[in-house]
């Protein structure tokens, strides 16, 4: 885990989902949709608190863990800055398989946004879920974003030097059956895993959860720059209608392998 530690203590992922705001204004809307119109929430694996800052605001008592000390400090701070801290019940540096400072069945609702991309071990997977099942109360709902091995696959193909070791077809066959993504380059996006989305559902499942929806989080990323330039000289009106679009569409299923993160929504038995 250092070398995660490491990449995310030198990345802006606050800033990353301001530039790539499309994977928020998805998972944001569908969290809206889903979710309780109050309550307790945990925001598990949360880095610097986008989607915290989001809950408090709209009145849920927030819990926020992550693994990189640096990020929980950054919340905090972002918190007060806001003047949200009174909505937030804790802060916590904690890895997302072992959460042990949090009680059984404490949350009306759980996030976990980010962990379940850097556990290669099936054990490990399968804690982080038990996990976030043990202190998730029952019949509450849970929102767990993937990574999907196929995106990756066609990245590493479009961009291989930007994706060593995936610039070798030897490589990118052996990632394509193990998921498991190690970055040739120091200090670099690292110690990753990929799911195959038709394991999705039936893992999650087999750990407790009833599936209520798997949607693409970011089928926007098939656009690069200049297609983005393109629409944002027609104006903010069409870029408003062009993210509405992908919003309505991320439930389709056909689109799921071209989005770079997927989110799924469960309910806990």
């Amino acid at each position: 885990m250092s070398k995660i530690i490491q990449y995310y203590n030198q990345f802006d992922e606050w800033g990353r989902l301001e530039r790539e705001p499309i994977e928020f204004q998805v998972n944001w809307h569908y969290i809206k949709t889903y979710m309780p119109e109050t309550g307790y929430v945990l925001d598990n694996g949360a880095g610097p608190g986008k989607y915290s800052m989001e809950l408090a605001k709209a009145g849920y008592r927030v819990t926020l863990t992550d693994l990189t000390t640096r990020l929980v400090d950054l919340a905090k701070d972002k918190a007060e800055e806001l003047d949200l801290d009174g909505q937030f019940e804790g802060f916590h540096a904690a890895d997302a398989i072992d959460l042990n400072m949090l009680e059984d069945e404490q949350f009306d609702s759980s996030l976990m946004l980010g962990p379940m991309y850097h556990l290669q071990e099936e054990n490990d997977r399968i804690r982080a879920v038990q996990e976030l099942k043990r202190v998730t109360k029952k019949d509450g709902l849970v929102f767990v974003a993937f990574m999907p091995r196929i995106r990756h696959i066609l990245t590493s193909l479009l961009s291989p030097d930007n994706w060593k070791p995936n610039n070798d077809m030897d490589a990118i066959v052996q990632f394509s059956q193990s998921g498991c993504f190690n970055h040739a380059d120091e200090g670099r996006f690292t110690g990753a895993y990929y799911f195959n989305i038709e394991d999705i559902n039936p893992f999650m499942e087999a750990n407790g959860f009833e599936t209520i929806k798997l949607i693409g989080s970011n089928a926007g990323t098939v656009l690069n720059h200049d297609h983005w330039d393109y629409w944002r000289e027609k104006g903010e009106g069409e870029v408003r209608k062009l993210i509405d679009l992908i919003i309505e569409k991320a439930t389709n299923p056909y689109i799921l392998g071209i989005s770079s993160h997927l989110l799924y929504i469960g309910r806990k038995k």
